[in-house]
């Protein structure tokens, strides 16, 4: 269905990423997304149809993606997050690189879990830390590639 309402703009394809891309590893139940559009800006009229999907805006890295969250109605919580960017982006290669390293690597994978599970307790109520206490760790995943985590 995504792929029909965004295929005037994709080029690259949809991606899977995130935890729940990452096989026997524990996540929130968020299935996060990433759609390849040949250009950004032109990406812009697939706003209107998105929301048709229950696709709300969420601002996230401007300037190199378009960022949507799918509300659900029974969690507080979105049950989909969705980027739009240009293949080839850093964010595009940032994600990709990480997914990729950590399912070619159990142990990587493990390591990653009991990361995220340990900021989860120690920062329940804060996303933000969360989201800062995994810096070091994909930073260090992206190095493999020579990828540094968001350079614009």
């Amino acid at each position: 269905m995504l792929a029909k309402v965004l295929s005037p703009w994709l080029d690259g394809g949809i991606e899977h990423i995130g935890s729940t891309a990452i096989p026997r590893i524990v996540a929130k139940p968020i299935i996060d997304m990433m759609a390849g559009v040949r250009d950004l800006e032109e990406a812009r009229a697939a706003f209107g149809p998105l929301g048709d999907q229950s696709y709300v805006p969420d601002p996230h890295r401007p300037g190199i993606a378009h960022h949507f969250a799918k509300p659900s109605r029974q969690l507080p919580e979105a049950t989909h997050s969705l980027h739009l960017t240009e293949p080839g982006s850093d964010l595009w290669r940032e994600r990709l690189a990480f997914r990729d390293a950590l399912r070619r690597d159990a142990d990587l994978a493990a390591e990653y879990e009991t990361l995220k599970l340990k900021l989860a307790r120690v920062f329940r109520d804060d996303a933000q830390a969360y989201v800062a206490g995994k810096r070091a760790f994909v930073t260090r995943v992206l190095a493999g590639p020579g990828l540094q985590p968001g350079r614009r």
